[in-house]
């Protein structure tokens, strides 16, 4: 799994790590950034990451140079507009 998501880093704009609860994909999240790449790491399970992303266009055009990481994606529901 290491080497397929290590490949979508490095052809893809959007990595996905699926998995059931508690199977290492934070850990293996963790393991793959590189100490030499700019990385923002968001957990949502953290209130002020959450909050990062209340405005979520104006705060990923200020990362656009950065690998972002965002783990718990599933706290941050969807917003609609009708």
């Amino acid at each position: 799994m290491t080497v397929q998501v290590g490949d979508g880093l490095k052809h893809y704009p959007v990595t996905a790590i699926p998995g059931p609860r508690q199977c290492g994909k934070s850990t293996l999240a963790r393991h793959l950034i590189k100490p030499d790449r700019l990385v923002l790491y968001l957990d949502l399970e953290r209130p002020s990451d959450l909050r990062k992303l209340d405005e979520p266009e104006w705060f990923l055009m200020q990362q656009r140079e950065k690998l972002l990481c965002i783990d718990e994606v599933q706290r941050k529901p969807r917003s609609c507009s009708h």
